[in-house]
Order: C-alpha cells, then sequence, then structure tokens
C-alpha cells in the first residue's frame, strides 16, 4: 500500500482536531503542486472520459486507470450518486471485464472516518483486496460508489433503508451497463459495505452474479436493540455516519463533487432524520422492516460469501439464521470466534485475526466461479466453522444441529435493580435484593455444542428488564458466558431470541442460564426496581455433534482467548434442574 505524504498526515491531523470540537468545517492542506517531468501537477483529479494512472496521481493504484461518474438513484428521486471506476490500466478498447463493486459511507475522497488525505483520489478502503487479489491483472473492473448522503453523492443517509436499497440496485444496473463491463456485477465489502451487499442480494437484480459480505449486518433492529433494550450503537452508530457525512472536501475536487458533497450541510433535516430512525425502540415498527435484509432475503438466490464473528462486539450474530433460512441461493461462509476484522486481517503479532489462511484466494475464485464461468481449482468447503476450542471444521450448512432440546428451567423471581446488582447464590436462591437467578443442568455425560440461535421463552410479572445469560462451567465452578440477550417486560409472554453461537460444551461441564436484571454488558436499560416473577421458563436449545466433524484447515482465532477473559466468572454450581442431552439422540 501506498506511504502517506506528509501534507496528508497533517490533514488528517486537522480533521481529527476539528471533528473533536464539533466543528463542520476543516482547514486542509494544500494539494501536492510538485510536477513530473512533463510539467503536470503531481495530483491530477479524473473525470468521466480523462482517466488518471498512479503515475499521475499516487492515489491510483498500480495497475489502474481512474475515471469518475455521476448517475441518478432508482427511486425515481433528485438523488445523483457518485462512483469512482478503477479499471486494468492496459485494458484494450472494445474489451469488456466484470464488475467487482463496493457500495456505501467510506468511500469519500477526503477520508473514511475523519479527513486524511491531502489531495483528492479514490478511496483506497479495499486496497488489500486490490492487491491480495491481483484484481486487474485478472481481469477485473472496481467500482466504488457512495450511497446517498456520503462522498459525492447527494441525498439524506438513509442506513440501508429504502433510499439505500434504490442506490445499490442503480449501482448493480449501471455498473452491468457501462461499454467496459460485461454485464456480470459481484458486491464486495466488510460493515456497512458488507450490509448493502445484503440489500444487493435483496433488489433480486439479474446483473448481480455474487455477493462476497465480510461481518455484515443482519438485522438493523437486533443490532441496535434487543426486545426494546436499546444498545449504545442506537446513538453511537447514526453520529458517526452524521460526521462522516459532513466530513469537508479537498480543495482541488471538481465542482460538481464538492457541491454534491455538501449537501447535508445545506439539508440539516437529514442529520436530525438518521438520528429518529434508530432511535425507535419498538421493533414492529414500519422503520425496522425496512431496515431488515434478513426478513427480506425470502426467495433471494444470489451466490453469498460471507464472514462472522460468534464473538462480535460490533455487527453481532443476529438476524444471521433468519436471512439464511430465507436465502435459497448457493451460501460459502467463514464462521467462528472472532471480532470486527476482516478475512485477511492480521494481528499487530502477525498472525491472522481469523485464523484462517487464503481470504483473497477464496474470494477470487469465488467471483471467477459466478462472474466468469470458470470452475474452481479448489473445493472449498461450503462452511468453515470454528467453535470455542479453537477448532475448524468443515459442514455443508450452518447451523448443523442434530437436534432441537426444549429444556425446562422452571420459576424464579429477581429484582429488576441494574448494574452492579448482586445475582443470586446457590443458597439462597433469588433471595431479598438478588439480581437475579439460576437454572442448572447436570454434568454432560459426553461433548456436545450449541450451534445456531438459543431461545429462551417464560411468563413475567412486573415491569423493567430481563437479560439471559448462557455460561459454560467446569468441575471447578470456572466460567464463561458464551451468549446473551435481553428484553423488555413488555408482554405477558415473552420469546427472546439469542446471539447464533457455535459453542461446545465438554464431558463434565454444566451449563448454567441465568435470568435477572440487566447487570453487565453493552445496554442502555433503565431498572424499574421491582420485583419480577418468572413462570413456565423454557430454553430452546440447537445441539450438534462434535464427534462427527470433519476438519479442515485453519487456527485458533487470537481473539478467543480475550473473548474468554472478558467473559469469565466464578460461580458456585447449584442443584440440577434439567439435563442437556447428548446430540448423538437423534430426533
Amino acid at each position: 500500500m501506498r506511504k502517506r505524504s506528509a501534507a496528508a498526515a497533517a490533514a488528517a491531523l486537522l480533521g481529527v482536531c476539528a471533528l473533536t470540537g464539533g466543528l463542520i468545517g476543516v482547514a486542509v492542506a494544500a494539494p501536492d503542486q510538485a510536477s513530473n517531468g512533463g510539467g503536470k501537477q503531481k495530483a491530477v483529479v479524473a473525470n468521466a472520459t480523462d482517466s488518471v494512472t498512479h503515475e499521475e496521481n499516487e492515489r491510483v493504484p498500480e495497475g489502474a486507470r481512474w475515471t469518475q461518474h455521476y448517475f441518478p438513484s432508482s427511486d425515481g428521486s433528485k438523488t445523483e450518486l457518485h462512483a469512482d471506476v478503477l479499471l486494468p490500466e492496459k485494458l484494450p478498447a472494445g474489451k469488456k471485464v466484470p464488475v467487482i463493486m463496493s457500495a456505501g459511507a467510506y468511500f469519500g475522497h477526503s477520508g473514511e472516518l475523519e479527513v486524511e488525505e491531502a489531495h483528492a483520489g479514490p478511496s483506497e478502503r479495499f486496497q488489500d483486496l486490490i492487491e491480495g487479489a491481483d484484481l486487474f491483472d485478472k481481469g477485473y473492473a472496481f467500482v466504488m460508489v457512495d450511497t446517498r448522503g456520503f462522498g459525492g453523492s447527494t441525498g439524506c443517509l438513509d442506513l440501508g433503508g429504502p433510499g439505500d436499497q434504490a442506490d445499490v440496485k442503480a449501482a448493480i444496473d449501471w455498473s452491468a451497463k457501462q461499454p467496459w463491463s460485461t454485464g456480470a456485477v459481484g458486491m464486495y465489502g466488510k460493515s456497512f459495505d458488507a450490509y448493502t451487499g445484503l440489500l444487493g442480494n435483496n433488489v433480486k437484480h439479474d446483473a448481480l452474479k455474487a455477493v462476497v459480505a465480510q461481518e455484515p449486518i443482519w438485522d438493523l433492529y437486533q443490532q441496535l436493540h434487543s426486545n426494546g433494550v436499546p444498545r449504545p450503537h442506537s446513538v453511537q452508530t447514526p453520529t458517526s455516519y452524521n460526521r462522516i457525512a459532513q466530513l469537508a472536501q479537498l480543495p482541488d475536487e471538481d465542482k460538481r463533487y464538492r457541491t454534491n458533497a455538501a449537501y447535508e450541510k445545506r439539508h440539516p433535516e437529514c442529520l436530525a432524520l438518521n438520528s429518529f430512525g434508530p432511535s425507535i425502540g419498538d421493533p414492529d415498527d414500519p422503520y425496522w422492516k425496512d431496515h431488515s435484509p434478513a426478513r427480506n432475503a425470502k426467495g433471494t438466490d444470489t451466490p453469498l460469501l460471507f464472514t462472522q464473528g460468534t464473538a462480535e462486539t460490533n455487527t453481532l450474530p443476529v438476524g444471521m439464521e433468519e436471512f439464511l433460512g430465507n436465502h435459497r441461493g448457493p451460501e460459502r461462509a467463514w464462521v467462528g470466534p472472532w471480532d470486527h476484522v476482516r478475512g485477511n486481517e492480521r494481528t499487530q503479532d502477525g498472525k491472522l485475526a481469523m485464523g484462517r489462511a487464503n481470504w483473497f484466494k477464496e474470494t477470487l475464485s469465488f467471483f471467477d466461479e459466478h462472474l466468469k464461468g470458470i470452475d474452481p481449482k479448489t473445493q472449498y468447503p461450503n462452511y468453515a466453522v470454528q467453535d470455542n476450542r479453537g477448532d475448524w471444521r468443515a459442514e455443508k450448512s450452518w447451523p448443523t444441529a442434530n437436534r432441537s432440546a426444549n429444556l425446562r428451567l422452571g420459576n424464579g423471581s429477581y429484582v429488576d435493580s441494574g448494574a452492579g446488582s448482586q445475582p443470586a447464590t446457590a443458597e439462597e436462591g433469588a433471595g431479598r435484593g438478588a439480581g437475579s437467578f439460576f437454572a442448572w443442568s447436570g454434568p454432560l455425560e459426553t461433548a456436545t455444542r450449541v450451534s445456531g440461535t438459543p431461545r429462551v421463552t417464560m411468563t413475567a410479572e412486573g415491569e423493567g428488564n430481563v437479560m439471559v445469560k448462557l455460561y459454560d462451567v467446569d468441575e471447578d465452578g470456572d466460567a464463561v458466558a458464551f451468549d446473551e440477550r435481553v428484553s423488555r417486560l413488555d408482554r405477558d409472554r415473552l420469546d427472546i431470541g439469542l446471539k447464533s453461537t457455535d459453542w461446545t460444551l465438554r464431558a463434565g461441564h454444566r451449563l448454567a442460564v441465568e435470568i435477572g436484571s440487566v447487570r453487565t454488558g453493552d445496554w442502555l436499560d433503565t431498572p424499574s426496581k421491582q420485583k419480577i416473577r418468572i413462570s413456565d421458563a423454557r430454553l430452546q436449545l440447537p445441539l450438534d455433534d462434535p464427534a462427527e466433524d470433519i476438519a479442515t484447515g485453519g487456527d485458533r482465532a487470537p481473539w478467543l482467548d480475550n473473548f474468554i477473559k472478558i467473559n469469565a466468572a466464578k460461580l458456585k454450581p447449584g442443584p440440577a434442574t434439567f439435563s442437556v442431552p447428548s446430540a448423538r439422540e437423534r430426533r
């Protein structure tokens, strides 16, 4: 990757200071005026007809030529979208190539999250893909589209709603119809632009042949809330994207780009609307139906390669199983206990963050198969899955539960006293002031894996909140909380889907279920201070047999050890009130 110039570093520092101070305007360093032997400025800015190479602008990747384009969104509004196009530099006239396209918030010329550039040029957000997959030598175009409200596009930012869906549809259509395009389009992204990849699948455009989505948002409501209880992300997410939408632009941008980029400043209602939607706590509000790729994926069939961290702290594994249940196309995935990282990403000490090699090799093979019709030379597993032991296995599909156990947890009570409240001890049960109560399994006779999305149902009496946590507890009481979810007590009978997980309970370990106040975790709750009575609590547990695993290549994800430390607890086991059956006992 290219090294940032001193001027760019200075611009980045100025941008950070201005944003920290809450200012909209940011002073940036002047463009580098150094000239090459021909007298041109070093940073030449492309337009739709005059392409620019790396020799003319260092921000253009080597081996590519850059052009900029504008086109309307597909919803009939006046929203104008901006695209940066990178074609192979030596592409012969009349030659067509398939398109890998990414759409989202992070492709603004001045920087992804802050002003960090000195002169205009295409974003290097996916320079790792360009270099790692040798994209231009392999005969692909790469297109980066600013969705509405970002970069050189007009309109109000939409966080994956109908406006963004219209933008993605328009971006696929435009990319497929260009004279240098074969008409075959694939989408690529991570996080927000993986979210838009799922939106691309849902618009059902014939030109979209494949989607590669790393750590996407599967359902915006479940990402920002849980059954009426907000996460801090419900505030942080719109605040962050409002800030990105108002990033200052560079003085050498063309007039059209700068005018479009200033749209948010001319329309402050965009920022207010963007902040209002994510704050809606009611999961049945129509706003959330429009922002759920999982719910809207019914009958879709675009081939999908994705990654999902089961130990994610950012884009959670919620809504994933619903999406996969609705999706009918070919699926490939890496699933395991990592945080918000890319498939190729490495830790500071050089270890692969997911623990598995050849992300770009597999990605390119996936695009070659579906965009070029080239049969794969390597047969990759449909699903490569790593559990909490650090072991990788190959699966034809996921989740792969052998059976679903419906376990009776019984009754209990707690005081909804909030953060810092104490759980019940084994001896006293839910005593006076106890913030939760536990139900315990007996020791497992054989290793059994929880693979999929556990669900807890219960009848609740009282007002306030409830948290459900699952613990893996060894013989000495050393425990790890491996799954949790919360809910407002806004109905008598609750049905709480936890996060999707893939966690193996070893032989001799016990499963503990804690039900109580929202004492820990990543939640913005308001405790009622009332005593809550729970009855007829049940746990539906999807179980898989580790003895049937087929190993595939990979190492332990480094984040797994951090996750275990963060979620460690010392518990005193109580009497067993239920048993976890062996997954070998088929339904």
